[in-house]
């Protein structure tokens, strides 16, 4: 017998960046728990959008395929604005939409630096921002930031982006204690090192290097799949955790621990 607190039916959800990797399979896993959900990305990777789209309504749910840029910072109200209307009203957003620069702290370009503001803290916010707008008048929603474990631990090479997904986490805390008066939890997802199409691309160490390496840092000595933090996003979304607001989950596979 499934457990009714986890259950998302009657809900709507949209899940930012979800044409790929842990946006995707959270999109996905929303729908198998019940809810109707909107995805969106890049304008350029619309079709890829689309397809997730297709998967959702073969399980069944809703769908729409928005195309949102959030470092585009005028587009987004809209964009919230017309989810709300296809969905009549939207219960949970899902901010997944992000990037991430490996270079040395010393070779970082304003450029860079702006890019990964602009997109991991700037953007979720104001996807938050115009959500709330929303939600507020029902006195009821779920807002679930993705950070990461380098929200509270850091790596080499990753300056602008641990210096987002910390905001990230404290950007978390500070809305959930100004939104609980309306029914809103906001909370975090610290995933640990998972395997998407984003951090394949910029690996270049053979896949030996790759397992020594995630050996020697990590309990559960591997990568961890998009799909193991379905059950952490289901939850925070869900009737059960109208208790939990400002939290981060970290999902790491133990990395935190050691």
């Amino acid at each position: 017998m499934s457990y009714s607190g986890l259950s998302l039916s009657g809900k709507s959800a949209l899940v930012t960046g979800s044409a790929r990797g842990i946006g995707k399979s959270l999109a996905i896993g929303l729908a198998q728990a019940g809810a109707d959900v909107a995805v969106s990305d890049l304008p350029s990777m619309i079709e890829e959008v689309k397809e997730v789209q297709h998967q959702i309504e073969e399980i069944g749910r809703k769908s729409h395929t928005y195309g949102l840029d959030v470092t585009d910072i005028g587009a987004i109200q809209p964009t919230i604005n017309q989810a709300e209307s296809d969905f009549g009203g939207l219960d949970i957003l899902v901010n997944n939409a992000g990037l991430r620069i490996r270079k040395p702290a010393l070779e970082v370009t304003e450029s860079d630096w702006d890019i990964t503001l602009d997109t991991n803290l700037k953007g979720l916010f104001f996807c938050a921002q115009a959500v709330a707008r929303c939600m507020i008048n029902r006195n009821s929603g779920r807002i679930i930031n993705i950070a990461s474990q380098l929200a509270i631990t850091a790596m080499k090479d990753r300056a602008p982006y641990c210096a987002s997904k910390g905001g990230v986490a404290n950007l978390t805390r500070s809305l959930a204690i100004e939104w609980i008066e309306y029914g809103i939890t906001v909370n975090a997802i610290g995933p640990g090192p998972t395997s998407t199409p984003g951090m394949l691309a910029v690996e270049h160490r053979n896949p030996d290097d790759v397992q020594l390496d995630m050996a020697s840092r990590s309990p559960l000595g591997r990568r961890m799949e998009p799909e193991e933090l379905v059950g952490a996003a289901i939850y925070l979304a869900s009737p059960s955790s109208a208790a939990t607001t400002g939290h981060l989950l970290i999902v790491d596979g133990g990395w935190t621990a050691w």
